[in-house]
């Protein structure tokens, strides 16, 4: 990741001040493309769909890595919710209803209480990030996200001294998500961060790519990003945020304790149990590119390895 202190923006790049200052008009958008995925199937199509979001690019939290293609992006997802193959998603997520949404704020904060998604974005202009995200399989992507620094909607609850974790909840609904009438995962989904990574401001609430509201696949609604950490701890489809003194159980680390930690496996050297992390393959790089070495914190180093200090990155891995 490079970074470009004092980088001025290009023309290209300035959202105008009409639509910045009209934040209704990003909001409606939001609302008319997820009430319309109840009439439209969710497809891997190779062009970007859905509504268009006004973003300006975050260039010192963007890489300047290739992007993967649309198609790339809402055609091979991890999503169990919707099924454990990584077509399922897109498959059939068609009928999710993302609208109308909102969000259970609890826990350890002065502010609590339940909140539309709109509500919840209100107050904040919308970036763009570029940025790498891995999967634990030891795939990657580069996805340019549009969204909301994370840290920034939790200051709002007002935390109190004793958060010392954020967890997050998927919606459960058997009728919607296909996957849930599997014994996959204990349902919902549940995951969670400490509160100094939550806040850390490379951490990411998500509402679309590509300029786009997010497909359904994608986690739409509202997603977590966390560009440094494996896939798993990109929860979607988010309803339930509580700030926690104690670290929450996680449900991959409830399946399978002994394969994923809290921690995400930040550290490539320390391999999967049925695989090494030591290498990664490019998503819709071909059959026979050359994989990739995995970079310690996933190339984010500069910016987070100081929230481990101190730490044996052998057992928190």
């Amino acid at each position: 990741m490079r970074h470009k202190p004092g980088h001025s923006p290009r023309p290209s790049e300035i959202t105008p001040e009409s639509v910045y200052l009209d934040r209704r008009k990003v909001l409606k958008g939001l609302a008319a493309a997820t009430a319309s995925t109840l009439v439209s199937p969710a497809i891997a199509t190779a062009a970007p769909t859905g509504a268009v979001l006004a973003a300006t690019r975050n260039e010192r939290y963007s890489t300047h890595d290739p992007m993967n293609s649309w198609e790339d992006i809402t055609g091979y997802n991890n999503y169990y919710e919707f099924g454990t193959d990584k077509s399922d998603p897109a498959a059939h997520a068609g009928a999710f209803k993302t609208h109308p949404w909102s969000v259970t704020i609890g826990g350890e904060a002065e502010v609590r209480g339940t909140f539309t998604l709109e509500d919840l974005l209100k107050p904040h202009a919308l970036e763009e990030r570029v940025y790498r995200l891995r999967c634990v399989e030891a795939w990657s992507m580069v996805i340019p996200w549009i969204g909301i620094p994370l840290g920034a909607l939790l200051s709002r609850f007002k935390p109190t001294s004793k958060a010392k974790y954020v967890g997050f909840t998927t919606l459960k609904d058997p009728s919607q998500f296909p996957g849930q009438r599997l014994r996959v995962l204990d349902w919902p989904y549940e995951e969670g961060l400490r509160i100094d990574e939550a806040m850390h401001p490379l951490s990411l609430l998500a509402v679309g790519l590509y300029g786009r509201v997010l497909p359904n696949q994608n986690g739409a609604p509202l997603r977590l990003v966390v560009p440094w950490k494996y896939g798993f701890k990109s929860i979607k489809a988010i309803v339930r945020i509580d700030f926690l003194e104690r670290a929450p159980e996680t449900s991959w680390h409830l399946a399978a304790p002994d394969e994923y930690g809290f921690y995400a496996n930040v550290n490539p050297a320390v391999s999967h149990p049925r695989w090494s992390q030591a290498s990664e393959r490019r998503i819709g790089a071909g059959l026979f590119a050359a994989r990739q070495p995995t970079l310690p914190f996933n190339g984010y180093a500069a910016d987070v390895a100081s929230l481990y200090s101190g730490m044996d990155l052998r057992k928190f891995f």
